[in-house]
């Protein structure tokens, strides 16, 4: 059973994240630094594919190792495409600051509530 103060804990760490991110969107006037949310809904993708379909054909560790490879190489984007953004002087630097301190927020909550989600007892605070 998920106890709410932690999932109610998870849903404002994931608000504070979304409102950086949209910070760094709108108060440099260019939308660039938005696109890091397609990231944020692609991200779970493989990992939830490999832990639904790999685990009931058997050993399935090749493809779950592949399944986390994707899902770090999609991290390891979502926070350059901010970088070269701002190195190509396409947003403001202070944009993509927002906008990784947005990353390290909403990537913090999924993992605690993936975390949550996983654990048998519940997740206590």
């Amino acid at each position: 059973m998920v106890d709410i103060r932690g999932l109610v804990a998870v849903a404002f760490l994931g608000s504070i994240g979304m409102t950086l991110v949209i910070l760094g969107s709108v108060l440099y006037d260019k939308w660039w630094p938005f696109f890091v949310v397609l990231f944020y809904i692609l991200v779970p993708v493989p990992t939830a594919f490999a832990k639904r379909h790999l685990n009931s054909m058997g050993d399935g560790t090749g493809g779950t190792e592949f399944a986390l490879f994707l899902t770090l190489s999609l991290i390891i984007s979502s926070f350059a495409l901010p970088i070269v953004l701002s190195h190509a002087a396409v947003i403001a630097w202070q944009s993509c600051l927002l906008t990784l301190c947005g990353n390290v927020v909403v990537y913090a909550t999924l993992l605690v509530y993936f975390l949550m989600i996983d654990s048998d007892d519940g997740f206590q605070i």
